[in-house]
């Protein structure tokens, strides 16, 4: 909740208005954060001896992996901080409520997106037009929580070497016939030790071997070395060579399946190295400006297979908090890929709406709208929570005349909220925050257009595109918020909880700072 204290009608006054500090247009006011410990795996590329799976490394503990508890101190870690990675918090780490985020948390994710951008222009060999790119990646995706930010460096090697001539093969037969000989006497860790040898910037192994990896042995219940040790060889190959829908290891049958039936130990790891792929193919085709032909498009289109979206909702609820950001970054992707983000986020919102109605705990509704990847999305689903909750139906658009509407009318939201009759204003004033914060984002990141439009508004620097119900007059904005505290003080009596004034007052704010953009 908002820090310090006020008096009950003090801090809404309009004398106030102007110490906030809240939320700036400039900033990214999201309280959806995740990074996972795949950063440090982009980074490995610059020293090729971490892959290297000698025979102390299969016994030993000391490898980076994601979702792995702890990371021990490698030699190699001071390398590895001094790289530009996601500006996020640890995993696990979802933000409680708009209420409780600081302007020192924002001022963090800025200042460690500057290092990164500054780190990024300044790398030798780098030109003004790949940087261009980079940047623009960058700030499209600038929340995504898996996407390493060096990958690009990477790609254009890639790209380097075929333009040279040395266009990427397939390992030579004979060292595949050495790694076969492995996989059919069932010798794991000559394998991955093999593999690991073979692989470079140069060969790549057959779809069939990363099939293998996938389902035989990271999918198994072998022991957390060689699960770590798979998944490692797994990114190593993802970072040299990108899965493509012809290349891919893993097919949207076998995902739905360890999503819904099986918890094998690897599940995890297994959900981190699927989304890579689908992140990093994603934005290697945003760059190219053809999201048709990328797997995202393949499986996660509401257009083209719908039906494998409808699979995500109870997954993300029954899954543990890693498992949770990971599927939501699956679901932002479907909202972009279809070039219609407006009609896929009304789509997703109206499977997602039923099943959030019947979550039974405040704590499990508040991660699965805090952990969405997509401003849209969120957007659509809290606007028809609270059209669910309105005494009187309106039809306006979405717009900050409508949330300032949901202010005087809404009522507590959902059934299963706790017996306190405070604590069921505090969590619809909670969303009511929530929706505003969301809807900033949507406005001046012109979510509503395709991501090709918005590549191009951005170039442009355009200005947000407001409807006429956005005018609204800090007048009004002061009017409504005193209205909505009277009704409060009627209604819980004395003592009035301060956290319900505080949201209130934070609310007004908000409005306030997005009608002076």
């Amino acid at each position: 909740d908002t820090a310090g204290t006020a008096e009950n009608k003090g801090c809404c006054s309009p004398a106030s208005s102007h110490h906030s500090s809240f939320c700036s247009p400039e900033q990214n006011c999201s309280t959806t954060t995740f990074n996972s410990d795949l950063g440090s795996l982009a980074s490995m590329l610059l020293d090729p001896d971490l892959f290297s799976l000698s025979p102390s490394s299969l016994h030993s503990s000391s490898s980076s992996c994601g979702n792995c508890g702890t990371e021990e101190e490698t030699p190699h870690t001071s390398q590895l901080k001094e790289l530009p990675t996601s500006p996020s918090p640890v995993p696990g780490n979802i933000a409680t409520s708009p209420g409780k985020a600081k302007g020192p948390l924002l001022e963090e994710g800025d200042s460690a997106l500057k290092t990164a951008t500054q780190q990024a222009t300044s790398t030798p060999g780098r030109t003004t037009a790949d940087s261009r790119v980079w940047l623009n990646k960058l700030r499209y995706f600038r929340r995504s929580g898996v996407h390493h930010l060096s990958f690009h460096g990477l790609t254009r090697n890639r790209e380097t070497l075929q333009v040279n001539g040395q266009k990427a093969e397939l390992i030579p037969s004979r060292r595949l016939s050495m790694v076969q000989t492995t996989i059919e006497e069932n010798f794991l860790e000559g394998t991955l030790h093999l593999l690991n040898d073979f692989v470079s910037g140069q060969h790549y192994p057959p779809k069939e071997t990363i099939s293998h990896l996938v389902r035989h042995i990271l999918l198994n219940p072998h022991q957390g070395e060689v699960l770590k040790d798979t998944y490692m060889l797994l990114m190593k190959i993802q970072m040299l060579h990108p899965a493509t829908t012809s290349t891919m290891g893993w097919n949207w049958a076998l995902l739905k399946y360890i999503m819904e039936d099986q918890k094998p130990p690897g599940r995890l790891l297994f959900l981190q190295y699927v989304v890579q792929t689908l992140e990093d193919d994603f934005q290697h085709n945003l760059r190219l400006r053809l999201l048709q032909k990328s797997i995202a498009k393949k499986v996660l289109s509401c257009n083209g297979c719908f039906s494998n979206v409808k699979s995500h909702p109870q997954s993300c609820a029954e899954r543990g908090v890693l498992a949770m950001f990971l599927l939501q970054r699956m679901l932002s992707m479907a909202v972009e890929v279809d070039r219609s983000p407006n009609c896929n986020s009304y789509k997703i919102a109206d499977l997602i709406f039923p099943f959030i109605l019947n979550i039974p705990v405040r704590s499990q509704r508040e991660a699965l709208l805090n952990s969405m990847d997509s401003h849209l999305l969120r957007c659509k689903l809290l606007e028809m929570m609270f059209h669910h909750s309105c005494d009187v139906p309106t039809t306006l658009p979405l717009s900050l005349s409508k949330i300032l509407y949901f202010l005087g009318h809404s009522s507590v939201l959902l059934q299963y909220q706790v017996s306190s009759t405070w604590q069921r204003w505090d969590e619809m004033l909670e969303y009511l925050s929530l929706l505003l914060i969301s809807y900033q984002n949507v406005i001046l990141d012109h979510l509503r257009s395709s991501l090709y439009e918005r590549m191009d508004l951005i170039i442009q620097k355009a200005k947000p595109r407001l409807q006429d119900d956005d005018e609204i007059s800090h007048l009004d904005i002061y009017l409504k918020t005193e209205d909505f505290l009277s009704r409060m003080q009627q209604l819980l009596g004395q003592p009035f909880p301060l956290q319900i004034n505080e949201k209130v007052c934070m609310i007004q704010q908000l409005f306030l700072i997005f009608t002076a953009t």
